[in-house]
């Protein structure tokens, strides 16, 4: 990675939030930071003159693993325009989504119902988008919302995810435990109790890595 001045390192971050449509504070909260973290204020400190201050390699790491943008495309928002390379990605209501023949056995999409959508290139080969319609995901997902799903990251507890099971339901959730033989899911509509599946009834699990509100 090339060397960075201090503005470049924060005018990429204002950039990075501002093509997530989100305030600074908002991705902060999104990598599961304070969400003071990446004010203005906090960016030079109270001496006389002002010394600058850097964020953390740790609060990059989380904002980089929240966002699904690598180190080089970092850089990238850092030395240009702040506008990220744009990739077309698959997108497709979530109802339309759970119906038959929209997805292959490793959660990829593939059949003709799906769009694309130009997104920044934030999220690796394989990502698609899902539009949020219904209300029965309410308060965590509202009609309106865009996901992001990743059938490549690795899931673990705490996690969102889209399950894919062998009835052929498309359920999402809140990952409490994974083990070898069994996935323990909690609903997302704050309603639904916890669950165990049976891994033997699950085709695939695929990680939501993203979300638009």
């Amino acid at each position: 990675m090339p060397t960075l001045s201090h503005s470049q390192i924060w005018s990429a971050i204002d950039a990075l939030a501002a093509r997530l449509g989100l305030a600074p504070s908002a991705l902060a909260r999104l990598a599961g930071l304070d969400p003071t973290s990446f004010n203005r204020s906090k960016r030079l400190s109270s001496d006389k003159p002002p010394r600058p201050r850097w964020p953390s390699t740790e609060s990059l790491a989380k904002v980089l693993h929240a966002t699904g943008l690598s180190l080089a495309e970092f850089a990238v928002l850092a030395e240009g325009d702040g506008a990220p390379p744009r990739r077309q990605m698959p997108i497709l209501e979530f109802e339309t989504a759970a119906r038959h023949g929209c997805f292959d056995e490793t959660g990829q999409p593939v059949g003709a119902a799906w769009n694309r959508v130009a997104f920044p290139d934030l999220a690796e080969d394989g990502a698609y988008a899902l539009d949020i319609t219904g209300k029965g995901l309410q308060p965590t997902y509202r009609p309106g919302d865009r996901i992001i799903v990743s059938p490549r990251r690795a899931v673990r507890a705490g996690d969102r995810v889209l399950v894919k099971m062998t009835s052929g339901a498309l359920v999402l959730g809140h990952v409490l435990g994974l083990s070898e033989t069994q996935l323990s899911l909690a609903g997302l509509d704050g309603r639904t109790p916890g669950r165990d599946l049976g891994l033997g009834d699950v085709v695939w699990v695929s990680r939501i890595v993203w979300v638009s509100q």
